[in-house]
């Protein structure tokens, strides 16, 4: 089944809506093999509930994270996860240094998606394969890179208007989309009315 971990700073902003529309992404898309999908922060404090914008830019996307409780990141965490995808650089970098046996199966958002969509191919795969695709953009990594410095965070909107929760949400939608379809392939039209 795998599982993947979004990380962020405190997982009351930008992981909680994360986790949410992958969460549910992939359950559309595989019902109860998906991978499971949690979060945590690395300066999370634990149980504090997620910001209210986030609420509110989440629920106008169909995603309900009102029940949500921040987590701190341990390094028992991110041994659990075979993907930890993160949200900033700071967080990949926090990672290789809290589990560095686990720095090659974390990823910025952006950077695993560029990686997943040089290599992509055509046929749909199931959830089983998500450890093995994981792989494949950690070798892609470190043998042509995949970073862009200039646009690999996604903005942290703690603190400011709602429609700047909304445009973070906007924009973590698109990329989690895309990751899906990175990480298991188009889905195939005949099976998308199922």
């Amino acid at each position: 089944m795998g599982s993947i971990l979004v990380v962020c700073s405190g997982n009351i902003c930008r992981s909680p809506v994360a986790e949410g529309l992958l969460r549910r992404a992939l359950e559309w898309r595989f019902g109860a093999r998906a991978p499971r999908v949690t979060s945590a922060g690395t300066i999370a404090i634990d149980g504090h509930a997620p910001s209210e914008g986030s609420v509110i830019a989440a629920a106008e996307r169909g995603v309900d994270i009102g029940h949500h409780r921040a987590r701190f990141l341990t390094p028992a965490l991110i041994a659990e996860a075979d993907l930890s995808l993160c949200m900033a650089g700071e967080h990949r970098e926090e990672i290789a240094v809290l589990a560095p046996e686990a720095a090659d199966r974390a990823f910025t958002l952006k950077e695993l998606v560029r990686l997943l969509e040089r290599t992509a191919g055509a046929d749909a795969v199931g959830p089983d394969a998500l450890a093995d695709r994981v792989a494949v953009a950690a070798r892609d990594r470190a043998a042509v890179g995949a970073r862009n410095p200039l646009d690999e965070d996604i903005a942290d909107p703690l603190g400011m208007p709602i429609d700047t929760y909304r445009a973070v949400t906007w924009e973590l939608a698109e990329w989690t989309d895309r990751l899906v379809v990175g990480l298991f392939g188009s889905i195939p039209v005949a099976a998308e009315g199922r």
